[in-house]
C-alpha cells in the first residue's frame, strides 16, 4: 500500500547547527559491539533523552550474545530496528519479537527485568535503542511495554518524495505511534530521495538532535556525514529545521523533547532524581523486589 501525500509543512525561521558529534565505539549487554552516540556528558545538553546507542555489523560475533536479563527502573527505552530480529522477553510477563522496520517501546517505570536476544545466526544486525528520561512524577509507575510492526508504524509522505516513519510526535499532518505529554518527544526516520529537501516544525523549547546514518544531509551551512550527530541550536524564536539531502539519498533521524530540567542520577541501568533513590534502586534489586 502506497503511503498517502502529507499535509504540506513549512518552516521560516530555522535551527542551525550547534555541534557535531562523533559516537564512541563500546559494547553492552554480553558483548555486543556499538556506537554509543549519547550518554551522560551530554544528558543535560539533550534532556529528556538520556542515551543514544546506534548498532550495525554484519559480524554475528558482534552481535550474538545479545543482552541477557538486566534491569531497569525510572526511564523508557526505544528500540529501533532497521534490519535483523530480536526477541524481548520482562519481567512483567511482556514478550516480543522485533524485525526489519519494527519498534520496541517499553516504560521500564518502578522496575523490569528483561532481555533482548538475537534471534538469528547469520546476517546484517542493525538498529537504535534510545532512553528516554520519566519525569519524577512517574519513576515508580507500572512498567508498560508495546511492540509495533514496520507496517503498523505511521508515514508521512511529501510532494518532494520525501517519507518520514513517525514514531512519536507530529510531522505534516500525521500522528506519530506515540504520544507522551511530559516529554512530547518526536522521533522521525526521515529518507530523503537526491536533493530532497524537508522541512520540519519543532517547538522552540524542545531540545533537538539529527542522527544520519546513510549518506549525509546537510542543514544550514552544516553536513552531516553518516554516523554523526548534530545538535540543533536552541534559538528562542526558531520553528523548526530543514533537512537536505548532500549528494546523494539519505537518511536520518530527527529526534527532539520537551526538557524535564530536573535533577538526574543515573547508575548503570537506573535513572532516578538523587542518589537515595538510586541506593533504594540498587536495594530491591539485590533483594528481588524490582519487579
Amino acid at each position: 500500500m502506497s503511503t498517502p501525500l502529507a499535509a504540506s509543512e513549512t518552516v521560516s525561521r530555522l535551527r542551525d547547527v550547534e555541534r557535531i558529534v562523533a559516537g564512541r565505539a563500546t559494547s553492552d549487554g554480553a558483548g555486543v559491539k556499538l556506537t554509543r552516540v549519547i550518554d551522560q556528558h551530554l544528558q543535560r545538553r539533550l534532556d529528556p533523552f538520556l542515551m543514544l546507542d546506534a548498532f550495525g555489523t554484519d559480524n554475528p560475533d558482534d552481535y550474538i550474545a545479545g543482552f541477557p536479563d538486566h534491569p531497569h527502573r525510572g526511564f523508557e527505552t526505544i528500540t529501533y530496528m532497521i534490519a535483523g530480529r530480536m526477541r524481548h522477553r520482562d519481567s512483567a510477563g511482556h514478550e516480543g519479537l522485533l524485525e526489519n522496520g519494527g519498534v520496541q517501546w517499553m516504560t521500564a517505570g518502578r522496575g523490569v527485568i528483561h532481555s533482548e536476544l538475537p534471534q538469528q545466526e547469520a546476517g546484517v544486525m542493525e538498529g537504535f535503542q534510545l532512553w528516554l528520561n520519566l519525569p519524577a512524577r512517574d519513576k515508580m509507575s507500572t512498567p508498560w511495554y508495546r511492540d509495533f510492526q514496520a507496517a503498523d508504524l505511521p508515514r508521512a509522505r511529501t510532494a518532494a518524495g520525501v517519507e518520514a516513519t513517525v514514531i512519536a510526535g507530529r510531522s505534516h499532518g500525521v500522528e506519530g505511534a506515540v504520544s507522551r505529554p511530559a516529554t512530547d518527544p518526536y522521533y522521525l526516520d526521515v529518507h530523503l530521495p537526491a536533493d530532497a529537501r524537508f522541512e520540519q516544525p519543532l517547538p522552540p523549547g524542545h531540545n533537538a538532535f539529527v542522527y544520519a546514518y546513510r549518506g549525509s544531509v546537510a542543514i544550514g551551512g552544516a553536513t552531516v556525514e553518516a554516523g554523526r550527530m548534530a545538535i540543533l541550536d536552541n534559538t528562542p524564536d526558531a520553528d523548526g529545521v530543514v533537512l537536505a539531502a548532500h549528494g546523494g539519498p539519505a537518511r536520518a533521524l530527527l529526534i527532539a523533547g520537551q526538557p524535564l530540567h530536573e535533577p538526574i542520577a543515573q547508575y548503570g541501568p537506573f535513572v532516578m532524581n538523587d542518589q537515595q533513590e538510586i541506593f533504594q534502586a540498587l536495594s530491591d534489586f539485590r533483594d528481588g523486589r524490582l519487579a
